[in-house]
């Protein structure tokens, strides 16, 4: 039975508010004085976070049983006011809800939840570290290939399209760093994305095998299984009653062999 304690918080849960946090930093990035390529790529990473807090805020309205009791009661409009663009801000919202979850339920409920459920928290800590590595990934080869001889990763969209096309390990080649630190990037770039690809692969298998063994009849729950059990128990009785009538008789065959000879001692 699922600890109720731990109820209100799970992977997904610590997912969405590590985003959150990351998108403050991303704010906080964007008033430092750094290249316009740099902020462009930020604000596209941001705009992809935007999208993330918008579904997330649409999912937790409709799946919500009272809409106004989420929407007010459960603060789903900080919700709703952190997730667009503008008011960024009030994304901290999300952070603290995380952090009362955390205070509420005790770290050591959510450590055992999240070990209980494997493939989730191994797929949301990866597709944060893959986002993480993304975002700082390109940012770092951008800085470092900019003003590179021969360079050919110039401005923010094309370095985020080379920490995709890296991340996925599809490698086009039409992108890439000729530094050596931006190849040392690309290089834990990679070796991330192929960590998230086989995490990814483990979760999708856990998903789709777990239902089928959850529905397929085990030998307790099958009525084919339980009238085989019902009917080996009653072929047992049977034996056993066959054995006992049969000891049954000897006995009473005994029982007649001795008062016969004693009759024949009595007449003697």
């Amino acid at each position: 039975m699922k600890n109720k304690r731990t109820e209100g918080i799970s992977s997904y849960e610590l997912f969405i508010g590590a985003l959150s946090v990351l998108s403050i930093i991303n704010l906080v990035l964007l008033l430092l004085p750094i290249s316009s390529q740099v902020k462009q790529l930020i604000f596209i990473v941001d705009v992809a976070l935007t999208v993330i807090f918008l579904s997330d805020f649409t999912a937790r309205f409709v799946s919500a049983p009272v809409k106004s009791r989420y929407f007010f009661k459960g603060r789903g409009w900080l919700d709703l006011i952190g997730s667009l663009p503008t008011l960024r801000i009030f994304r901290v919202f999300r952070v603290l809800r995380v952090v009362r979850l955390l205070r509420q339920y005790g770290l050591r409920n959510v450590l055992r939840e999240i070990v209980a459920n494997p493939a989730e928290g191994g797929l949301a800590l990866a597709a944060f570290f893959a986002i993480v590595t993304m975002e700082f990934g390109c940012m770092l080869v951008l800085g470092v290939e900019h003003n590179a001889p021969g360079a050919n990763i110039l401005t923010g969209p094309e370095a985020l399209w080379w920490g995709i096309v890296t991340i996925t390990t599809v490698g086009y080649g039409d992108y890439y760093p000729v530094t050596d630190p931006g190849q040392v990037v690309g290089s834990i770039t990679m070796i991330i994305g192929i960590a998230l690809i086989g995490t990814f692969t483990g979760y999708l298998a856990n998903t789709f095998l777990s239902p089928r063994s959850a529905a397929s009849p085990s030998d307790d729950d099958d009525p084919r299984a339980q009238l085989e059990i019902v009917r080996r128990q009653l072929e047992e009785n049977a034996r056993g009653a066959a054995e006992l009538q049969d000891k049954l008789q000897k006995i009473v065959a005994l029982l007649y062999a001795v008062r016969r000879l004693q009759g024949l001692q009595g007449r003697a």
